[in-house]
């Protein structure tokens, strides 16, 4: 595991992003008179706080203006849960620390699993964190399956940063696939709705535009083909 233990600190370590850096988060209490507005809870990693990324260009703050724009809801801003660096395990920690058991929120993405991968977590381990993770998630939305989203785990692989550093790529494509196939395979049986985003960012991920400065990370660019695949999802969801 020498090759990635400086990648593991660049997402570990990168900057202090968190959601403390977010959007100011109204989503548990704004509403107008008549039409509370409904709300969105982000949880995840690096790929969900958006390191590198100014707030507006982070996929859950895009997101909510789309679908502000988009549609005829009005959605608060998001309440987002997320770290660079942190593994299922910490998500735990960071959403225990939030205070908001018992709090439910119209929309939950979750998207986590990368650092686990990085730290040499076994897919049998994983798939244990993982499904105690998503109950979690389909809890937050009042068990409205239907309205809890989980993202797929980019390849990290394939991006300068791995390149530059010889990482092995292969090693990496094929422990990813298994990741996410396990998330897969976990949400069919809870009837969860899984937006797999690997080819989108398989395609585009090299290019410069398409990642943040440190070569790694997703731009606004790339959050913007995300934000596009979520929510042509979530605006077939009934509110």
């Amino acid at each position: 595991m020498k090759i990635l233990l400086l990648p593991l600190i660049l997402f570990g370590m990168l900057s202090c992003n968190s959601s403390k850096n977010m959007l100011p988060d109204d989503s548990d209490s704004t509403m107008t008179d008549n039409n509370p507005q409904l709300t969105y809870l982000a949880l995840g990693d690096s790929y969900t706080i958006g390191e590198g990324v100014k707030d507006a260009g982070r996929f859950p703050s895009q997101l909510i203006v789309k679908l502000n724009a988009e549609t005829s809801k009005s959605w608060a801003a998001p309440k987002v849960i997320a770290q660079t660096g942190w593994t299922v395990d910490e998500l735990e920690q960071g959403i225990l620390k939030e205070q908001i058991n018992g709090t439910s929120y119209d929309l939950v993405t979750l998207l986590i699993g990368v650092n686990d991968q990085y730290r040499g977590h076994s897919v049998d381990s994983y798939r244990v964190e993982f499904e105690k993770m998503l109950d979690r998630a389909i809890a937050f939305a009042a068990g409205k399956t239907n309205h809890v989203v989980v993202i797929a785990i980019p390849d990290w692989g394939i991006t300068p940063f791995a390149e530059a550093r010889n990482a092995d790529k292969n090693k990496v494509e094929t422990e990813i696939k298994a990741y996410n196939q396990t998330q897969k395979a976990i949400c069919k049986q809870k009837g969860i709705s899984f937006v797999d985003i690997s080819k989108e960012y398989k395609d585009a991920g090299q290019a410069p535009e398409m990642l943040a400065a440190d070569g790694l990370h997703p731009s606004a660019e790339m959050y913007e083909i995300w934000t596009k695949k979520l929510f042509d999802h979530i605006k077939t969801i009934n509110f």
